[in-house]
Protein backbone atom coordinates (compact mmCIF):
# COMPACT_ATOMS: atom_id res chain seq x y z
CA UNK A 1 0.00 0.00 0.00
CA UNK A 2 1.27 3.78 -0.66
CA UNK A 3 0.59 6.42 1.34
CA UNK A 4 -1.13 9.67 -0.08
CA UNK A 5 -0.21 13.32 0.78
CA UNK A 6 -0.99 15.45 2.21
CA UNK A 7 -4.45 15.28 4.16
CA UNK A 8 -3.86 11.50 4.86
CA UNK A 9 -1.31 13.32 7.75
CA UNK A 10 -4.44 14.25 9.42
CA UNK A 11 -5.76 10.63 9.62
CA UNK A 12 -4.76 7.75 12.27
CA UNK A 13 -0.74 7.07 12.53
CA UNK A 14 -1.92 4.09 10.37
CA UNK A 15 -3.92 5.67 8.12
CA UNK A 16 -2.86 3.91 4.01
CA UNK A 17 -4.52 4.30 0.85
CA UNK A 18 -5.13 0.83 -0.51
CA UNK A 19 -4.34 -0.41 -4.43
CA UNK A 20 -8.52 0.50 -4.72
CA UNK A 21 -7.43 3.95 -4.09
CA UNK A 22 -9.31 3.39 -1.06
CA UNK A 23 -8.83 5.07 2.58
CA UNK A 24 -7.39 1.94 5.11
CA UNK A 25 -7.10 3.13 8.93
CA UNK A 26 -6.28 0.10 11.15
CA UNK A 27 -5.93 -2.59 8.21
CA UNK A 28 -9.49 -1.76 7.56
CA UNK A 29 -10.34 -0.73 4.41
CA UNK A 30 -12.94 2.02 5.56
CA UNK A 31 -15.37 1.55 2.83
CA UNK A 32 -15.84 -1.95 3.33
CA UNK A 33 -16.59 -0.97 7.16
CA UNK A 34 -19.03 1.25 6.29
CA UNK A 35 -21.37 -1.48 4.01
CA UNK A 36 -20.60 -4.04 7.19
CA UNK A 37 -21.76 -1.18 9.91
CA UNK A 38 -23.18 1.33 8.09
CA UNK A 39 -23.26 5.09 8.49
CA UNK A 40 -22.77 7.89 10.11
CA UNK A 41 -19.65 5.31 11.13
CA UNK A 42 -16.90 6.61 14.07
CA UNK A 43 -13.60 4.64 14.00
CA UNK A 44 -10.85 4.55 16.33
CA UNK A 45 -7.05 3.41 15.86
CA UNK A 46 -6.39 1.77 18.76
CA UNK A 47 -2.38 1.35 17.73
CA UNK A 48 -2.90 5.47 17.42
CA UNK A 49 -4.46 5.49 21.30
CA UNK A 50 -2.17 3.29 22.98
CA UNK A 51 0.81 4.78 21.05
CA UNK A 52 0.21 8.33 22.41
CA UNK A 53 -0.84 7.17 26.11
CA UNK A 54 2.54 5.56 25.83
CA UNK A 55 3.97 8.95 24.83
CA UNK A 56 2.79 11.16 26.76
CA UNK A 57 3.40 8.63 30.08
CA UNK A 58 7.53 8.42 28.56
CA UNK A 59 8.15 12.40 27.96
CA UNK A 60 7.09 13.48 31.11
CA UNK A 61 8.12 10.79 33.50
CA UNK A 62 11.79 10.93 31.99
CA UNK A 63 11.75 14.63 32.92
CA UNK A 64 10.15 14.72 35.95
CA UNK A 65 9.91 11.24 37.41
CA UNK A 66 7.41 11.66 40.14
CA UNK A 67 4.58 12.49 37.61
CA UNK A 68 0.97 11.09 36.77
CA UNK A 69 -0.91 10.72 33.31
CA UNK A 70 -4.89 11.00 33.60
CA UNK A 71 -6.95 10.68 30.63
CA UNK A 72 -9.31 13.33 30.70
CA UNK A 73 -12.63 11.48 29.88
CA UNK A 74 -14.61 14.04 28.95
CA UNK A 75 -13.12 13.89 25.43
CA UNK A 76 -14.48 10.06 25.08
CA UNK A 77 -15.47 7.30 27.38
CA UNK A 78 -16.98 3.96 26.98
CA UNK A 79 -16.14 0.49 28.43
CA UNK A 80 -14.32 0.01 25.76
CA UNK A 81 -12.31 3.27 26.17
CA UNK A 82 -12.55 2.94 30.33
CA UNK A 83 -10.64 -0.62 29.15
CA UNK A 84 -8.20 0.22 27.16
CA UNK A 85 -6.48 3.28 29.76
CA UNK A 86 -6.69 0.70 32.54
CA UNK A 87 -4.68 -1.79 30.32
CA UNK A 88 -2.00 1.13 29.56
CA UNK A 89 -1.96 2.55 33.26
CA UNK A 90 -2.85 6.05 33.26
CA UNK A 91 -5.25 7.51 35.49
CA UNK A 92 -8.13 9.06 34.70
CA UNK A 93 -9.79 12.38 35.31
CA UNK A 94 -13.74 12.46 35.52
CA UNK A 95 -16.83 14.94 35.55
CA UNK A 96 -19.52 13.41 36.63
CA UNK A 97 -20.87 10.20 38.58
CA UNK A 98 -21.48 9.06 34.88
CA UNK A 99 -18.01 9.15 34.20
CA UNK A 100 -16.71 7.14 37.16
CA UNK A 101 -19.73 4.81 36.83
CA UNK A 102 -18.50 3.79 33.33
CA UNK A 103 -15.00 3.46 35.05
CA UNK A 104 -16.48 1.34 37.82
CA UNK A 105 -18.48 -1.28 35.50
CA UNK A 106 -14.99 -2.13 33.94
CA UNK A 107 -12.99 -1.95 37.49
CA UNK A 108 -11.03 0.51 36.57
CA UNK A 109 -8.70 1.19 39.87
CA UNK A 110 -10.82 4.66 40.95
CA UNK A 111 -7.95 5.02 43.39
CA UNK A 112 -5.92 6.55 39.96
CA UNK A 113 -9.10 9.00 39.64
CA UNK A 114 -9.72 12.53 39.87
CA UNK A 115 -13.06 13.47 40.08
CA UNK A 116 -13.90 17.30 38.89
CA UNK A 117 -16.95 19.62 38.09
CA UNK A 118 -18.18 23.10 39.17
CA UNK A 119 -21.54 21.77 40.65
CA UNK A 120 -21.00 18.27 41.85
CA UNK A 121 -24.24 16.88 43.50
CA UNK A 122 -24.25 15.41 47.19
CA UNK A 123 -25.05 11.98 45.56
CA UNK A 124 -21.85 12.42 43.45
CA UNK A 125 -19.71 13.16 45.99
CA UNK A 126 -21.39 10.25 47.93
CA UNK A 127 -20.43 7.77 45.69
CA UNK A 128 -16.90 8.90 44.81
CA UNK A 129 -16.05 8.46 48.54
CA UNK A 130 -17.92 4.90 48.43
CA UNK A 131 -16.07 3.82 45.16
CA UNK A 132 -12.62 5.32 46.82
CA UNK A 133 -11.90 8.17 43.93
CA UNK A 134 -8.70 9.02 44.63
CA UNK A 135 -8.68 12.55 44.76
CA UNK A 136 -11.59 15.46 44.55
CA UNK A 137 -10.77 18.14 43.12
CA UNK A 138 -12.68 20.92 44.84
CA UNK A 139 -14.60 23.61 42.69
CA UNK A 140 -15.98 26.53 45.55
CA UNK A 141 -16.80 27.16 48.92
CA UNK A 142 -19.93 25.68 48.71
CA UNK A 143 -18.54 22.08 47.34
CA UNK A 144 -15.86 22.35 50.23
CA UNK A 145 -18.57 22.13 53.43
CA UNK A 146 -20.66 20.05 51.90
CA UNK A 147 -17.79 17.36 51.16
CA UNK A 148 -16.92 17.94 55.00
CA UNK A 149 -20.62 16.63 55.90
CA UNK A 150 -20.25 13.86 53.79
CA UNK A 151 -16.96 12.47 54.47
CA UNK A 152 -18.34 13.29 58.24
CA UNK A 153 -21.07 10.87 58.01
CA UNK A 154 -19.66 7.90 56.47
CA UNK A 155 -16.04 8.32 58.65
CA UNK A 156 -13.73 9.21 55.70
CA UNK A 157 -10.97 11.92 55.04
CA UNK A 158 -10.61 12.03 51.07
CA UNK A 159 -7.66 13.94 49.97
CA UNK A 160 -8.69 16.96 47.73
CA UNK A 161 -7.09 19.24 45.30
CA UNK A 162 -8.42 22.94 45.13
CA UNK A 163 -9.20 24.49 41.96
CA UNK A 164 -7.61 27.88 41.37
CA UNK A 165 -8.12 30.25 38.72
CA UNK A 166 -5.07 31.53 37.63
CA UNK A 167 -6.16 34.53 35.77
CA UNK A 168 -4.26 33.50 32.81
CA UNK A 169 -5.59 33.97 29.01
CA UNK A 170 -4.92 31.26 26.78
CA UNK A 171 -5.37 32.01 23.00
CA UNK A 172 -7.77 30.17 22.08
CA UNK A 173 -11.76 29.94 21.30
CA UNK A 174 -13.78 32.18 23.88
CA UNK A 175 -15.92 28.66 24.76
CA UNK A 176 -12.50 26.75 25.85
CA UNK A 177 -11.05 29.28 27.90
CA UNK A 178 -11.22 28.20 31.52
CA UNK A 179 -8.28 29.30 33.69
CA UNK A 180 -8.82 33.45 33.26
CA UNK A 181 -10.14 35.33 36.45
CA UNK A 182 -14.22 35.36 34.73
CA UNK A 183 -14.66 32.12 34.63
CA UNK A 184 -17.25 29.13 36.28
CA UNK A 185 -14.46 27.25 37.08
CA UNK A 186 -12.26 27.18 40.22
CA UNK A 187 -11.42 30.07 43.28
CA UNK A 188 -10.06 33.29 41.18
CA UNK A 189 -6.24 33.89 42.86
CA UNK A 190 -7.51 36.95 44.61
CA UNK A 191 -9.76 34.22 47.57
CA UNK A 192 -7.27 31.52 47.30
CA UNK A 193 -5.60 32.12 50.68
CA UNK A 194 -9.36 32.15 51.79
CA UNK A 195 -10.24 28.96 50.30
CA UNK A 196 -6.23 27.29 51.17
CA UNK A 197 -7.57 28.34 54.76
CA UNK A 198 -10.65 26.74 54.95
CA UNK A 199 -10.04 23.52 53.95
CA UNK A 200 -7.13 23.15 55.80
CA UNK A 201 -9.48 23.85 58.79
CA UNK A 202 -12.55 21.30 58.01
CA UNK A 203 -11.74 18.09 60.13
CA UNK A 204 -12.21 15.85 57.29
CA UNK A 205 -10.59 16.78 54.42
CA UNK A 206 -7.17 16.72 53.39
CA UNK A 207 -5.66 19.32 51.27
CA UNK A 208 -2.86 18.02 49.44
CA UNK A 209 -2.69 19.85 46.41
CA UNK A 210 -3.45 22.39 44.01
CA UNK A 211 -4.95 22.47 40.35
CA UNK A 212 -5.37 24.69 37.50
CA UNK A 213 -6.51 24.67 33.92
CA UNK A 214 -6.38 27.28 31.78
CA UNK A 215 -8.22 26.16 28.54
CA UNK A 216 -8.11 23.71 25.54
CA UNK A 217 -6.66 23.59 22.17
CA UNK A 218 -3.63 25.86 23.35
CA UNK A 219 -0.48 25.89 20.86
CA UNK A 220 1.54 27.80 23.46
CA UNK A 221 3.34 26.72 26.23
CA UNK A 222 3.84 30.70 27.25
CA UNK A 223 0.49 30.23 29.48
CA UNK A 224 1.36 27.19 30.73
CA UNK A 225 4.42 28.51 32.28
CA UNK A 226 3.06 31.93 33.73
CA UNK A 227 0.22 30.19 35.71
CA UNK A 228 2.60 27.49 37.02
CA UNK A 229 5.06 30.25 38.22
CA UNK A 230 1.74 32.21 39.55
CA UNK A 231 0.54 28.93 41.17
CA UNK A 232 4.21 27.98 42.75
CA UNK A 233 4.09 31.97 43.99
CA UNK A 234 0.99 31.55 45.75
CA UNK A 235 1.75 27.71 46.90
CA UNK A 236 5.02 29.44 48.75
CA UNK A 237 3.46 32.05 49.78
CA UNK A 238 0.69 29.50 51.76
CA UNK A 239 3.67 27.60 53.65
CA UNK A 240 5.30 30.82 55.03
CA UNK A 241 1.74 31.86 56.10
CA UNK A 242 -0.29 28.72 56.91
CA UNK A 243 1.93 25.72 57.09
CA UNK A 244 0.88 24.76 53.85
CA UNK A 245 2.92 22.14 51.82
CA UNK A 246 2.13 21.77 48.28
CA UNK A 247 1.97 17.40 47.60
CA UNK A 248 0.26 17.42 44.49
CA UNK A 249 0.36 20.44 41.50
CA UNK A 250 -2.31 19.17 39.02
CA UNK A 251 -1.71 21.47 35.58
CA UNK A 252 -4.66 19.87 33.54
CA UNK A 253 -4.18 19.27 29.85
CA UNK A 254 -5.47 21.43 26.86
CA UNK A 255 -2.71 20.49 25.00
CA UNK A 256 -3.45 21.62 21.19
CA UNK A 257 -4.08 19.17 18.10
CA UNK A 258 -3.86 19.64 13.99
CA UNK A 259 -7.14 19.49 12.58
CA UNK A 260 -6.28 21.52 9.60
CA UNK A 261 -3.07 21.38 7.63
CA UNK A 262 -2.26 24.86 7.93
CA UNK A 263 -2.10 24.49 11.62
CA UNK A 264 0.51 22.15 12.91
CA UNK A 265 0.20 21.21 16.45
CA UNK A 266 3.45 21.26 18.93
CA UNK A 267 4.56 17.53 20.10
CA UNK A 268 4.03 16.18 23.31
CA UNK A 269 7.78 16.63 24.04
CA UNK A 270 7.79 20.41 23.75
CA UNK A 271 5.18 21.15 26.47
CA UNK A 272 6.45 18.10 28.54
CA UNK A 273 10.06 19.86 28.72
CA UNK A 274 8.20 23.54 29.20
CA UNK A 275 6.00 22.29 31.92
CA UNK A 276 8.53 20.41 33.90
CA UNK A 277 10.80 22.76 33.73
CA UNK A 278 9.30 25.54 34.67
CA UNK A 279 8.50 23.61 38.21
CA UNK A 280 11.77 22.31 39.30
CA UNK A 281 12.93 26.30 38.13
CA UNK A 282 9.80 27.84 40.29
CA UNK A 283 10.22 25.12 43.26
CA UNK A 284 14.16 25.66 43.34
CA UNK A 285 13.62 29.45 43.54
CA UNK A 286 11.43 28.70 46.51
CA UNK A 287 13.37 25.92 48.04
CA UNK A 288 10.33 23.84 48.10
CA UNK A 289 9.78 20.23 47.41
CA UNK A 290 9.03 19.24 44.29
CA UNK A 291 5.25 18.32 44.24
CA UNK A 292 3.82 15.22 42.22
CA UNK A 293 3.03 16.66 39.05
CA UNK A 294 -0.59 15.18 37.38
CA UNK A 295 -1.38 16.14 33.88
CA UNK A 296 -4.60 15.99 32.20
CA UNK A 297 -4.43 15.37 28.41
CA UNK A 298 -7.77 14.40 26.77
CA UNK A 299 -8.11 15.52 23.38
CA UNK A 300 -5.31 15.14 22.35
CA UNK A 301 -4.89 11.26 23.12
CA UNK A 302 -8.12 10.97 20.88
CA UNK A 303 -8.19 13.62 18.50
CA UNK A 304 -6.22 12.23 15.88
CA UNK A 305 -7.29 8.54 16.69
CA UNK A 306 -10.85 9.15 15.40
CA UNK A 307 -12.21 9.50 12.03
CA UNK A 308 -16.45 9.83 11.41
CA UNK A 309 -17.55 8.06 7.78
CA UNK A 310 -20.11 9.56 5.90
CA UNK A 311 -22.44 8.66 2.74
CA UNK A 312 -23.13 11.48 0.30
CA UNK A 313 -26.45 12.12 -0.72
CA UNK A 314 -27.77 15.62 -2.34
CA UNK A 315 -25.36 17.70 -3.94
CA UNK A 316 -26.60 20.85 -4.57
CA UNK A 317 -25.47 23.80 -7.22
CA UNK A 318 -26.07 27.77 -6.13
CA UNK A 319 -24.94 28.89 -9.72
CA UNK A 320 -22.30 31.30 -8.78
CA UNK A 321 -22.40 30.70 -5.29
CA UNK A 322 -21.51 27.42 -4.08
CA UNK A 323 -21.98 23.37 -3.88
CA UNK A 324 -23.26 21.77 -0.99
CA UNK A 325 -22.75 18.13 -0.81
CA UNK A 326 -25.17 17.08 1.89
CA UNK A 327 -24.44 14.17 4.05
CA UNK A 328 -26.47 11.67 6.47
CA UNK A 329 -24.57 12.91 9.66
CA UNK A 330 -23.92 16.50 11.06
CA UNK A 331 -24.47 18.27 14.35
CA UNK A 332 -26.15 15.65 16.01
CA UNK A 333 -22.97 13.89 15.98
CA UNK A 334 -19.97 16.87 15.86
CA UNK A 335 -21.32 19.67 16.93
CA UNK A 336 -18.30 21.73 17.49
CA UNK A 337 -18.24 23.33 14.04
CA UNK A 338 -21.76 24.90 14.83
CA UNK A 339 -20.74 25.42 18.35
CA UNK A 340 -17.61 27.42 18.47
CA UNK A 341 -16.36 27.19 14.83
CA UNK A 342 -14.20 24.78 14.93
CA UNK A 343 -12.24 23.79 11.60
CA UNK A 344 -11.92 20.43 9.99
CA UNK A 345 -10.44 18.87 6.75
CA UNK A 346 -12.29 15.37 5.10
CA UNK A 347 -11.53 12.82 1.91
CA UNK A 348 -14.18 10.80 -0.10
CA UNK A 349 -12.32 7.84 1.04
CA UNK A 350 -13.13 5.90 -1.81
CA UNK A 351 -12.03 8.24 -4.41
CA UNK A 352 -8.69 8.91 -2.51
CA UNK A 353 -6.15 9.26 -5.76
CA UNK A 354 -8.54 11.27 -8.08
CA UNK A 355 -8.19 14.84 -8.83
CA UNK A 356 -9.40 17.33 -6.72
CA UNK A 357 -12.06 19.52 -9.28
CA UNK A 358 -12.72 22.47 -7.37
CA UNK A 359 -14.68 23.42 -3.50
CA UNK A 360 -17.63 22.05 -2.28
CA UNK A 361 -19.27 22.83 0.94
CA UNK A 362 -20.23 19.56 3.51
CA UNK A 363 -23.85 20.55 4.88
CA UNK A 364 -25.34 18.02 7.78
CA UNK A 365 -28.73 16.43 6.99
CA UNK A 366 -30.48 18.54 9.97
CA UNK A 367 -33.20 20.76 10.72
CA UNK A 368 -30.31 23.70 11.13
CA UNK A 369 -29.01 26.07 8.58
CA UNK A 370 -25.98 26.22 11.01
CA UNK A 371 -25.23 22.38 10.50
CA UNK A 372 -22.36 22.83 8.13
CA UNK A 373 -19.23 20.51 8.76
CA UNK A 374 -16.76 21.83 6.12
CA UNK A 375 -17.01 25.24 4.15
CA UNK A 376 -15.14 25.45 0.60
CA UNK A 377 -12.83 22.21 0.74
CA UNK A 378 -11.22 21.10 -2.51
CA UNK A 379 -12.23 17.94 -3.55
CA UNK A 380 -12.98 15.56 -6.62
CA UNK A 381 -16.36 15.51 -7.55
CA UNK A 382 -18.19 13.90 -5.17
CA UNK A 383 -21.69 11.69 -6.22
CA UNK A 384 -24.42 9.93 -4.08
CA UNK A 385 -23.25 6.78 -2.24
CA UNK A 386 -19.29 8.54 -2.08
CA UNK A 387 -18.12 7.49 1.54
CA UNK A 388 -16.68 10.90 3.19
CA UNK A 389 -14.22 10.65 5.71
CA UNK A 390 -13.25 13.46 8.32
CA UNK A 391 -10.12 13.12 9.82
CA UNK A 392 -9.60 14.83 14.09
CA UNK A 393 -13.28 13.35 15.18
CA UNK A 394 -12.01 11.14 18.33
CA UNK A 395 -12.38 14.01 20.60
CA UNK A 396 -15.85 16.06 21.79
CA UNK A 397 -17.73 14.74 18.94
CA UNK A 398 -19.32 11.52 20.48
CA UNK A 399 -19.68 12.93 24.20
CA UNK A 400 -21.30 15.88 22.92
CA UNK A 401 -23.97 14.10 20.56
CA UNK A 402 -27.54 14.44 20.35
CA UNK A 403 -30.53 12.92 19.49
CA UNK A 404 -31.44 15.98 17.50
CA UNK A 405 -34.65 15.66 15.28
CA UNK A 406 -34.75 12.51 16.73
CA UNK A 407 -32.11 10.96 15.26
CA UNK A 408 -30.23 7.82 16.20
CA UNK A 409 -26.92 8.18 17.60
CA UNK A 410 -23.62 6.22 15.65
CA UNK A 411 -21.94 3.17 15.80
CA UNK A 412 -18.26 3.10 17.01
CA UNK A 413 -15.57 0.81 15.74
CA UNK A 414 -11.93 0.11 17.14
CA UNK A 415 -9.74 -0.85 14.25
CA UNK A 416 -6.65 -3.16 14.70
CA UNK A 417 -4.45 -5.06 12.21
CA UNK A 418 -7.31 -5.51 10.09
CA UNK A 419 -10.16 -6.11 12.61
CA UNK A 420 -12.91 -4.15 13.24
CA UNK A 421 -14.70 -4.79 17.16
CA UNK A 422 -18.19 -2.87 17.98
CA UNK A 423 -18.06 -1.01 20.45
CA UNK A 424 -21.24 1.11 20.68
CA UNK A 425 -24.04 -0.03 18.51
CA UNK A 426 -26.20 1.99 16.99
CA UNK A 427 -29.22 2.97 18.62
CA UNK A 428 -32.70 2.01 17.35
CA UNK A 429 -36.01 3.47 17.52
CA UNK A 430 -36.86 2.27 20.44
CA UNK A 431 -33.63 3.00 22.25
CA UNK A 432 -34.83 6.86 21.42
CA UNK A 433 -38.55 6.11 23.22
CA UNK A 434 -36.82 4.04 26.07
CA UNK A 435 -37.16 6.79 28.95
CA UNK A 436 -40.66 8.04 27.56
CA UNK A 437 -43.63 7.85 29.54
CA UNK A 438 -47.05 8.07 28.40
Amino acid sequence: MIKIAPRIALFPLTAEVNRQGRLVVGGCDTVELTKQFGTPLYLFDEIGLRRKCAEYKTEFSRRYPDSMVLYAAKAFINKAMALLIKEVGLGLDVVSGGEMGIAHSVDFPLEKAYFHDNNKSAEELSLALEWGVGRIVVDNFHELRMLDKIAEQKGSKPDILLRITPGVNACTHQYTITGNVDSKFGFPLVIGEEAVTTAMSLANLNLIGLHFHIGSLIFEVEPYQQAIEFILNFAAEMRRKHGFELKELDVGGGYAVQYTLDAPAPAVSFFAEAITANIIRQCQRHEMSLPRLIIEPGRSIVARAGVALYTVGAIKEVPGVRYYVSIDGGMADNIRPALYGAKQEAVLANKMRAKEIGKFTIAGKFCESGDILIRDIALPQPTAGDILAVPGCGAYCLPQASNYNASFKVAVVLVNEGKARLIRRRETLEDLMRCDVV
